[in-house]
């Protein structure tokens, strides 16, 4: 048996849940999030808590605990929310936004626009180095911010790009220079 999939999921105050078979509706402060899993699993509601449960097959357990993470997951996004936070790094890099959506300058001839999807926000800091991805769904909002920094990597000579913040980015040197004469 799996140890994270026999943990119950607490539900905090403000947060409904319903459970149609095996798709689980969760709704709370920062939105409203389904989805539908296994059918194999059984999901359960009792006293404020939702358990999971697999049949007797080994075959299951790898499930059992994926399924309780992703309903975790999704009780954790509709009261706090996720947030990840990308960093531009290079001399005219910026990020601006224009209504909901996101427009980069990455040194490219033109603007690059990024489309904000349903559920998600952009935030830029002052510096416009600084964009902070929002949303309910933590899969969206990964998905997003990966999105983003494959518009410009962070590369290994200068460093310039875009990085999750904290990324570490590994560095190479250069050219040596000419070592001889003609």
């Amino acid at each position: 048996m799996s140890r994270i999939g026999k943990m119950p999921v607490g539900l905090p105050k403000g947060v409904a849940v319903s459970i149609d078979g095996t798709t689980v509706k969760v709704k709370g402060p920062k939105g409203e999030l389904a989805r539908t899993f296994h059918e194999d699993m059984t999901i359960k509601q009792a006293d404020g808590k939702i358990t999971v449960s697999i049949p007797d097959d080994p075959a299951y357990e790898a499930m059992h605990g994926l399924t309780r993470a992703l309903i975790n997951n999704m009780v954790k996004g509709v009261t706090e929310g996720f947030t990840k936070t990308l960093e531009i790094e290079g001399v005219g890099y910026r990020g601006e936004l224009q209504g909901k959506n996101l427009v980069l300058a990455l040194g490219y001839s033109h603007p690059v626009p990024v489309q904000a999807p349903e559920g998600i926000t952009f935030q830029v800091d002052k510096s416009q180095r600084i964009i902070t991805v929002e949303g309910a769904n933590k899969e969206t909002v990964g998905q997003v911010a990966a999105n983003i920094r494959s518009l410009r990597p962070p590369e290994p000579y200068k460093g310039k790009g875009i990085r999750y913040q904290g990324e570490r980015v590994r560095r190479k040197a250069g050219k040596a220079g000419k070592a001889g004469g003609k």
